[in-house]
C-alpha cells in the first residue's frame, strides 16, 4: 500500500511530461529538488503545547513546463520528513514521513524570479514519537497520525544559469495530525531547496 502514492505521483509526472512535450518550446522539462524542513505543529490546540520546529529534509523529482510565455505548471513527488519536538526533559519530537505529491503554478517576472502556489496531497508512510532519556534514545511507531493530509504551498524561486534553481516555500496542512481527534493540530512548515533541470 505504501508504493500506491509514490505510483500516483509517478503517474502525474509523467503525464504532464508526455503534454509538455509540444508546450514547453525549449523551457522547463523534468527535475530533482532536495533541502532542509523546518516544521512544527501548528493551529488552534497546538498554540498551547511548547512544541518547536524539527529540522527535517525532502528530496524527489518534478517536471516543470511553460503554458505561456510567463506561466508554468509542475507536478513533483517528494520523499518529506516533518514532525515537531519539545525541549522538555525528555527532548521528545515526533517524526514523521510522507510522500507529497504537489501540483503548482509559477509565473516567472523576467527570466529567473518566480513566486509560486498550488495545492499538494501527502500521505503517510512513517510515524514515530521519540525522546532521550538519562543519555539514551527511546521511540515507538504509532498509529495515531492520519494517513493522508492535504495543504496549500507558497513559495518564491529563482532560476540560476546551467539548469540550477534554488526556493523558499511554506506548507500550510489543512488536515488535522491526528486521526480520530477533533484536535485542530496541523502539518505546517518551511522549506529550502535546491533543484536541477535536465
Amino acid at each position: 500500500m505504501k508504493k500506491i502514492p509514490f505510483i500516483i505521483g509517478l503517474f502525474c509526472l509523467f503525464s504532464f511530461g508526455a503534454m509538455a512535450q509540444s508546450s514547453t518550446d525549449g523551457r522547463g522539462g523534468f527535475g530533482i529538488r532536495g533541502g532542509a524542513n523546518f516544521f512544527n505543529f501548528g493551529g488552534a490546540d497546538a498554540s498551547n503545547n511548547d512544541y518547536d520546529n524539527r529540522i527535517g529534509y525532502h528530496f524527489g523529482l518534478y517536471n516543470s513546463f511553460f503554458i505561456g510565455e510567463s506561466l508554468a505548471i509542475e507536478p513533483g513527488v517528494y520523499y518529506s520528513i516533518k514532525g515537531t519536538q519539545n525541549d522538555n526533559l525528555i527532548k521528545s519530537r515526533a517524526v514523521l514521513g510522507y510522500v507529497d505529491v504537489p501540483l503548482i503554478f509559477r509565473v516567472y517576472f523576467g527570466e529567473g524570479l518566480n513566486f509560486f502556489g498550488g495545492g499538494q496531497m501527502s500521505f503517510l508512510t512513517s510515524s514515530r514519537f521519540e525522546g532521550d532519556f538519562f543519555g539514551s534514545s527511546y521511540g515507538f511507531d504509532t498509529e495515531a497520525i492520519s494517513k493522508t493530509d492535504y495543504g496549500v504551498l507558497l513559495g518564491v524561486g529563482y532560476t540560476l544559469p546551467k539548469g540550477l534553481n534554488v526556493q523558499a516555500s511554506y506548507d500550510l496542512g489543512l488536515n488535522p495530525v491526528y486521526k480520530n481527534n477533533d484536535a485542530e493540530i496541523y502539518n505546517r512548515g518551511f522549506k529550502v531547496a535546491l533543484g536541477y533541470t535536465f
